[in-house]
């Protein structure tokens, strides 16, 4: 029996031993082979890649290597290509078809078999690479199955040809005009959020990271040059995806509302939001009478680091009442029975995305203080707002349907009129819950459907429900309007509180 025992473990490992011994002619070739038949312009063809028998053999072969036991550069070889192997099986394992982002847990998960040992795609480029090699070129041939990664070649990797290859597809990498966007009009260079997820492998601050970038540029970017960081793509790097069969699209070229914005930028947005309600002209009476509020809101934030936004929201507002009804728009006129103006309130606000490959989830939080007197209104002048302070925190998601569509949703937790004298410590809580389905016809213009609902919760609960349409137009980049029309359902709003309905304009700058 013991015999036996022993017997087993040496069976095992000659396996291994003899499938390290053959990896020069067997694993690289294949793996080469593959790729080709497979990758064209940077995109995988996971429709065919998956039934090719020749992939499903790779993937028991990097299961089975001992690759500890071989030398330097067939370590790198080979875990490089295991890397982007075991990526596309996971895609295909789990039927992905929009984005890696779609399976949660899709790098940390140790679902990976590697030379024996269950590892994760992070432990496999983290620790077994990176930190093995200390080689920053990795970076550019490392493929996490998304669109923002550097493009997948349609070769492998070997052992021996393994330094010029990382150097050539370093150098390709950052002249692509896609990759590293360098404005010089503007003196600004935008760069891949890869330089500052790993900031450390490329030296840790502005000024490294330039210099490894023009040691493989063609045309240096200045020292003197502003640096910022785009939103990463995670659109699955897929040829159907390309030829517009699948979830790119463009979707691809999308502004993700959810995402907090890059390090040293900023992002101001001026939304203008007219409500306008019908109203009793006495107890008794019709709906004759009309309430208007017209809202300037300005929103500013500045990217501490990718995943940290700092900024302040401020908030305008115009009120008008009459006792008949007159157009929405006398609220910018002196033709009502009591009007109203000012700043009612100004505050802080943090955006926050937790999860560092979960971009396109944030959470943001805002606190308004109240300016102004008798916000509320007394017998000389109307309501115009809360006379206490506001605290808003906001749960933000956005993921792509297909490659023309986009799903955004929020959900906010919302106390307003904190402190209000004679009125307790928390006067209102409401957990608004919003989702807008978006459409891009083309790159540049979004058309989108609104719908919220808005529970009050108090001694009475209350609640009130609005949908709307909306349209929105990248001018440039950085400079986009935005024009939305909301209706509150009659079946909430009718019997107390009259029809009511919001139009809205607004612009978004980004710098």
């Amino acid at each position: 029996m013991k015999n036996v025992s022993l017997i087993i473990p040496i069976f095992l490992l000659s396996l291994l031993t003899v499938n390290a011994q053959n990896l020069s002619t067997t694993f690289f070739q294949q793996t080469d082979q593959l790729f080709k038949a497979h990758v064209e312009n940077g995109a995988i063809n996971y429709k065919t890649i998956g039934t090719d028998p020749l992939f499903g053999q790779l993937i028991k072969d990097i299961a089975m290597t001992n690759w500890k036991g071989l030398d330097a550069n067939t370590q790198q070889a080979f875990l490089i290509n295991s890397y982007n192997l075991l990526v596309i099986n996971k895609v295909l394992e789990n039927k992905l078809t929009n984005s890696v982002q779609d399976k949660a847990g899709f790098f940390d998960a140790k679902s990976h078999t590697v030379g024996g040992e269950k590892l994760s795609l992070n432990t496999l480029e983290k620790k077994h690479l990176l930190a093995t090699f200390n080689d920053p070129r990795f970076h550019f041939v490392l493929v996490c199955g998304a669109k923002g990664c550097p493009p997948i070649t349609n070769f492998a990797y070997t052992p021996d040809g393994l330094a010029e290859q990382l150097t050539e597809q370093t150098r390709k990498v950052i002249n692509d005009p896609i990759f590293i966007q360098v404005d010089i009009v503007a003196k600004k260079a935008s760069l891949s959020q890869i330089f500052s997820w790993y900031a450390a492998d490329f030296g840790g601050n502005k000024k490294a990271v330039l210099t490894f970038i023009n040691s493989y540029r063609n045309e240096p970017i200045p020292a003197s040059y502003t640096v910022n960081y785009y939103n990463y793509d995670w659109t699955l790097n897929s040829q159907q995806l390309s030829l517009g069969l699948g979830k790119a699209g463009n979707n691809s070229s999308r502004y993700v509302v959810s995402a907090a914005i890059p390090k040293g930028t900023t992002e101001t947005k001026i939304f203008n939001n007219l409500y306008t309600q019908k109203t009793r002209s006495n107890a008794e009476g019709d709906f004759n009478a009309r309430s208007n509020f017209f809202t300037t809101s300005v929103s500013f934030l500045y990217g501490i680091n990718n995943r940290f936004n700092f900024g302040f929201d401020l908030r305008y507002r115009r009120v008008s009442n009459t006792s008949s009804d007159l157009s929405p728009l006398n609220v910018f006129t002196n033709n009502a029975d009591s009007r109203r103006e000012g700043f009612t309130n100004v505050g802080p606000k943090i955006r926050w995305a937790p999860f560092e490959k979960l971009t396109n989830f944030s959470i943001q939080s805002a606190f308004w203080i109240p300016v102004g007197q008798d916000l509320e209104g007394n017998g000389d002048q109307p309501y115009i707002d809360w006379s206490g302070a506001s605290w808003n925190t906001q749960l933000f998601n956005d993921f792509p349907i297909g490659s023309n569509f986009s799903v955004f949703t929020e959900i906010d937790f919302l106390l307003e009129d904190i402190g209000s004298a004679g009125n307790g410590a928390l006067n209102r809580f409401s957990t608004p819950a919003t989702a807008i389905l978006s459409y891009f016809p083309n790159p540049k213009t979004t058309l989108y459907a609104l719908t919220n609902y808005s529970p009050y919760w108090g001694n009475e609960f209350d609640y009130f429900v609005q949908a709307g349409l909306g349209a929105k137009y990248q001018l440039t980049p950085k400079f986009e309007i935005e024009a939305l029309v909301t209706d509150f359902s009659n079946k909430f709003l009718a019997n107390n509180n009259g029809q009511a309905a919001t139009f809205n304009i607004g612009v978004r700058i980004s710098r």
